[in-house]
């Protein structure tokens, strides 16, 4: 049986271990909630954006913008990978890196050039590990990425897009559905095909509906606006849900740890109990044999 001592020390270890794991726990359900409120705002102004876009293809308008035009052949294509910069959070790293690896793959069977960006020091850490270059490197974002910085990197894809430089962007990231669901998955983001579709959300408020619309001063100059727009917006999402995946994972982990350290305090607490019981008996044996030897002595 384990010294009583030293099974006192490691319950008291586990003790402070489980206080860092529920205080872990409490901050990434506080930075859930923050980012979740961003991403679901985030989503309605993104949804709203290919709404309108895909009323006026409905409406018979000509909708046309180079963003909306696939390419016959995909020569150059960008793959960005969303990780988290931190682990202690169960499995979300590990998800998203196995899919991009066999996505990579296929990429690369597809497309003459495939350029690897990669966000989060686990990601960057995983592909230098296996040996992948990459383009670019993120370790700014985290689950509350700034507009401006996502924006950035959007209007690079954009203009390389226009300028026949790119050919597609896929977003391999973990897509929030909601707090108990988060799939990882790979995304194309560009070209916007299915922004002109009207592929909208199956409720009855969003449903394609025949509307009117007088634009000023011209479709052409309001839609050079709002497709760029929706393409901003649809990557800022991408990261958004990437940030609230995150902190559900790393909450969801540091609870797990804490029942389970509560679990193994009160197993060391039985095996202690049994031990000190052990001992005190051992030594009230001693004693008692200890009085007897000096009366028969």
């Amino acid at each position: 049986m384990a010294n009583a001592r030293q099974l006192d020390r490691n319950r008291k270890s586990i003790a402070n271990i489980r206080k860092i794991t529920r205080t872990m726990e409490l901050i990434a359900t506080a930075r859930f909630r923050r980012a979740m409120d961003r991403a679901t705002a985030a989503r309605q102004y993104s949804q709203r954006l290919s709404q309108v876009v895909a009323e006026l293809a409905q409406s018979g308008r000509r909708v046309e913008h180079p963003l909306l035009e696939p390419r016959e052949q995909t020569r150059r294509a960008v793959l960005l990978v969303l990780t988290a910069n931190r682990g202690l959070c169960g499995g979300y790293n590990a998800g998203v890196l196995r899919l991009a690896f066999s996505h990579l793959e296929k990429l690369r069977a597809e497309c003459e050039t495939v350029d690897l960006e990669v966000s989060g020091k686990r990601g960057i850490s995983a592909f230098k590990f296996r040996r992948q270059s990459m383009v670019q490197t993120f370790q700014q974002f985290d689950d509350q990425p700034k507009y401006q910085d996502v924006e950035a990197i959007a209007d690079r894809y954009l203009e390389s897009y226009v300028k026949g430089e790119l050919d597609r962007v896929d977003v391999l990231y973990t897509r929030f559905e909601n707090a108990s669901r988060q799939v990882a998955e790979a995304a194309t983001v560009l070209p916007l095909s299915n922004a002109a579709t009207g592929e909208l959300a199956d409720d009855s408020d969003s449903a394609p509906v025949a509307r009117q619309y007088e634009l000023l001063p011209s479709a052409a100059s309001i839609l050079q606006e709002i497709i760029p727009a929706s393409f901003r917006v649809r990557l800022f999402q991408c990261f958004l849900d990437a940030g609230v995946s995150e902190q559900i994972a790393r909450m969801v982990a540091m609870k797990s740890a804490t029942e389970n350290s509560t679990h193994m305090i009160r197993r060391l607490s039985m095996a202690y109990n049994r031990a000190r019981q052990a001992q005190i008996t051992k030594e009230i044996s001693e004693i008692i044999g200890g009085v007897e030897a000096l009366q028969n002595g």
